[in-house]
């Protein structure tokens, strides 16, 4: 049998729902050599006759075998057999797919047959998430750890709402506390989120080609410091200004005789 990475990744996929990772992998083939060496020397006992030892081609057909796994797969070697499976299940329009999250790979049921097998489960269509929802989740992925008043400061509404739905659905997680006055909670998004999104690493985000990070804060800054409103930004004219100063000062006190 020749050695195929890109099956062997699948058969291991399909053996479970867990995430596969590429330590796992990696183990799975350290296994693989440990096991056949431990094989070999149980097959012919120190002082057995020759005869207990299988036949010579049998033997060559096996060692050649072991011989085209290696002994060390690395991370690229694994990511670009992945990344070619995928490949090949979206040209040829598989049923499957192969999700990369955080924890590893897992192979998942193609977008296309989805209603399929919730038909067959009874479930319901999942829910999708409201454009407050959408909002609100975008500024915790790309501000966190963010506080609750700083979401309402780019959004410019309440997001209790939109915030505790995400919350109840695992996307959004509290994190801590900010060191501000009165110690406000902190929230940040979840590996849960990093599937539902598709994504590895939040390093995946893609960049915003609007606004940078600098300006947000400087804009979330602006929305959080209270200005002080004078008469001049109110509308009132100086001259009424000048008028009345003068209209408050005392008269002038009359020349001594």
């Amino acid at each position: 049998m020749e050695f195929n990475l890109k099956k062997i990744i699948k058969a291991l996929l399909l053996s479970t729902s867990e995430s596969v990772s590429i330590k796992d992998i990696q183990k799975v083939v350290q296994r693989y050599h440990a096991q056949a060496a431990s094989a070999t020397s149980e097959e012919r006992p120190e002082g057995a006759p020759p005869e207990v030892a299988p036949p010579a081609p049998v033997q060559e057909v096996i060692q050649d075998i072991i011989d085209q796994v290696p002994t060390l797969l690395t991370a690229t070697q694994i990511r670009e057999a992945v990344d070619a499976l995928e490949a090949e299940m979206r040209e040829a329009n598989d049923s499957c797919r192969i999700l990369q999250g955080p924890e590893g790979f897992r192979l998942v049921i193609s977008p296309a047959y989805s209603d399929w097998v919730r038909l067959l489960r009874g479930e319901p269509r999942p829910q999708r998430l409201s454009a407050a929802a959408l909002e609100t989740l975008s500024i915790v992925a790309y501000r966190q750890p963010v506080t609750r008043s700083e979401m309402e400061a780019i959004r410019g509404v309440s997001v209790d709402s939109a915030l505790q739905r995400l919350q109840e659905l695992e996307l959004v997680a509290v994190t801590g506390r900010a060191d501000l006055p009165g110690r406000p909670i902190q929230y940040g998004t979840t590996d849960k989120f990093l599937d539902f999104a598709g994504l590895r690493t939040l390093g995946e985000l893609p960049a915003s080609d609007v606004l940078s990070p600098a300006q947000i804060s400087e804009w979330i800054a602006r929305a959080t410091t209270p200005v002080q409103v004078g008469d001049a930004e109110m509308g009132l004219p100086l001259e009424d200004q000048s008028s009345a100063t003068v209209a408050t000062e005392p008269p002038p006190a009359p020349p001594a005789s």
